[in-house]
């Protein structure tokens, strides 16, 4: 009756967080933030190192926030007998 839900991002074999996408969702929302941080380095790096720098804090909490709510839930592991 309930389906398991798709994650967009598998569980990390061994300690805490994510691994790579798991589905074409999540590799979208990763090659948008890699083309993001790609087309704004030539721009801020060489003038605003500090600007760029907080655009990419800013990028990885996305991340972050994303895989948090379409991964599943963080905890710590210690290898595949751990399920």
């Amino acid at each position: 009756m309930w389906e398991k839900p798709q994650y967009w991002y598998g569980a990390k074999r061994y300690g805490w967080g994510w691994g790579p996408p798991t589905s074409w969702h999540g590799w979208v929302v990763l090659l948008l933030i890699i083309a993001a941080l790609s087309i704004a380095a030539p721009f801020l790096v060489p003038y605003h190192i500090w600007i760029y720098l907080a655009y990419v804090a800013a990028l990885v909490a996305v991340q972050v926030l994303i895989c948090y709510l379409k991964g599943p839930p963080p905890r710590w592991r210690w290898g595949e007998s751990d399920d």
